[in-house]
């Protein structure tokens, strides 16, 4: 791969990619967090959960998860075997509760198409329920090692910043950044594995969203958007993440309540969870939708015990 190749992937800075290679490996190699689902004795399906549950939540919040979730479920049968319902309770308040689902229908469809285990082509990832090109991406590389370009808002930064010389990555991942990535690919299977993990660490540690730590970056001495002064952003307005009164908000008070009751649980108890009816319903409603929660008869709810579908 040369500079041109990779310059001509988008970005206004020509870069080597082994300049950034070498240096980036060699950081995480000496600074990288020990978290359960990099050790061997994760293998695939820990990497999978881990993936699952990482999506827009931080480590400090997954880590007491993770660790419950497989000594409870250490094998995608053990998960499979159970009630839908069982995965959701036991997500906790991560967040984003059809993550709990969905990987639950993996399980399903691992156990069944895969004979439970985590299948090591990509494609076959890509066809399991509830994985999309990253997370089939992230486990074909993490847990198998193979050649796969890994974009997560971690990894997105550090290009934009490295690379791209800009202070933050479009809101949507763009074909211009995947060309990116692509091309700053190393060519050997082991050694790309190694970058995916290195850049996306080096976002979640050094190169964070703010108060980046460029006297630490293994980098900073040719990181384009650092040589250029660090010019402010000036794309699109980023979207913030509210919490506080919205539906989202409403519908985790709603399964809280679901998941530490032990029965199902009547309308008159779901009422007292938030004074405003309207919303209050409708999140209700947004929930039965989604399948995270089962009306019953006589006005009671409960956690879904029918077995999740996938395609």
């Amino acid at each position: 791969m040369t500079a041109t190749s990779a310059h001509s992937a988008s970005s206004p800075t020509a870069v080597d990619p082994a300049a950034l290679h070498t240096p980036v490996i060699a950081w995480f190699d000496s600074n990288a967090r020990d978290l359960p689902w990099r050790r061997p004795e994760a293998g695939a399906w820990g990497v999978m959960v881990s993936e699952f549950m990482l999506q827009q939540t931080p480590v400090n919040r997954v880590l007491p998860v993770y660790e419950q979730w497989l000594s409870r479920w250490p094998r995608p049968a053990d998960l499979a075997a159970e009630a839908p319902g069982e995965a959701v309770r036991a997500w906790g308040r991560l967040g984003y509760p059809r993550r709990a689902l969905r990987l639950h229908g993996a399980a399903q469809a691992i156990t069944e198409r895969h004979g439970g285990d985590v299948p090591r082509e990509h494609a076959q990832l890509l066809s399991l329920p509830g994985i999309g090109e990253y997370t089939a991406a992230a486990v074909a590389s993490f847990a198998y090692g193979q050649r796969h370009a890994v974009l997560d808002t971690n990894v997105r930064r550090v290009f934009a910043r490295a690379v791209a010389g800009v202070q933050y990555p479009p809101n949507a991942t763009t074909a211009a950044e995947r060309k990116l990535a692509r091309a700053l690919l190393p060519e050997d299977a082991p050694t790309a594995a190694r970058w995916a993990a290195s850049s996306m660490e080096l976002g979640a540690l050094i190169c964070t969203a703010k108060n980046e730590g460029c006297v630490r970056c293994p980098i900073a001495d040719r990181c384009a958007w650092r040589l250029a002064g660090k010019p402010q952003y000036e794309g699109p307005a980023r979207r913030g993440q509210t919490y506080a009164g919205t539906d989202r908000q409403v519908r985790g008070k709603l399964l809280a309540v679901l998941r530490e009751a032990v029965a199902p649980v009547p309308q008159v108890v779901l009422d007292a969870v938030w004074d405003e009816p309207v919303q209050r319903t409708r999140a209700l409603d947004g929930l039965v939708a989604d399948g995270l929660v089962e009306p019953m008869e006589n006005g009671v709810y409960r956690l879904p015990q029918s077995r999740a579908e996938h395609r």
